[in-house]
């Protein structure tokens, strides 16, 4: 897992947002589907404070802000963006994946991707590009982009790669696939961002016509949209069949 920084981090704050902070809290509180007072009972506090904290009337403590973000499940970098919104310093930094502090989480993922061998195991960043991979995701990319699997160039990205020649024709599933892709992609979006409309990942998987498809296939009548618990992604080339259970594991602590 890749944990980029930016360039100058160390040298500029992070620029104020524009919006209030009450106007940082109703989204994020709607994007999460709350009520003003669902959103007290989990903080211990009154409906009133939080229509006080939306409408600019009260301005809350740092800790209450670290306590709403919590309950809405805001990421690291938008409760930062929440604190400077409501005139207090960041909680939070991005480090690189490199940074010394790092080393045991690194000592961590190379310990699971030795252990899933001879299974493909790989680790990407928040953007589904390739940081490393174990020995099987080697072998199962080499099989099924041949010899140009080891040329010189820039990390592949997993996403665009499976939906893209030669790989998207050597997928029995990919409608399945496609569906799955769209609905996580739009849900880690509103995870992120709660104004997201779909992500530009999504955008540039699009141009494949089974994801612009998935894309704008609502459900039938009597489905629910559910995704499915298990994801199993099935290639068949030269007569060989693989299928493949995929779990993705998020290491999120701060």
């Amino acid at each position: 897992m890749t944990i980029p920084a930016p360039a100058a981090a160390a040298t500029k704050p992070a620029p104020r947002p524009v919006d209030g902070f009450g106007a940082h809290l109703r989204r994020w509180r709607q994007a999460r589907g709350l009520s003003q007072l669902d959103l007290a009972l989990s903080c211990d506090t009154s409906q009133r404070h939080i229509s006080f904290l939306e409408s600019g009337r009260s301005r809350p403590s740092r800790g209450m802000v670290l306590n709403l973000a919590g309950a809405l499940a805001v990421p690291l970098r938008h409760q930062d963006s929440l604190l400077l919104a409501a005139g207090f310093a960041p909680a939070f930094g991005m480090r690189p994946a490199e940074a010394p502090e790092m080393q045991p989480v690194q000592a961590v993922l190379d310990r699971m991707l030795d252990r899933q061998e001879p299974y493909p195991a790989v680790v990407v960043d928040r953007h589904y590009t390739l940081v490393r991979a174990n020995g099987g995701a080697g072998r199962l990319l080499a099989f099924l982009l041949g010899d140009g699997v080891g040329a010189a160039g820039p990390a592949p990205n997993l996403m665009r790669l499976l939906f893209a020649p030669p790989v998207d024709g050597l997928v029995e599933n990919l409608a399945e696939i496609a569906q799955w892709t769209v609905r996580r992609l739009r849900a880690e979006a509103m995870m992120e961002d709660p104004l997201a409309t779909d992500p530009p990942m999504l955008r540039l998987l699009l141009d494949h016509p089974v994801m612009a498809q998935a894309a704008r296939r609502t459900p039938a009548a009597g489905e629910d949209g559910a995704t499915p618990p298990a994801l199993t992604v099935r290639f068949r080339k030269d007569g060989l069949r693989l299928a493949f259970l995929t779990v993705i594991a998020s290491l999120g602590t701060p």
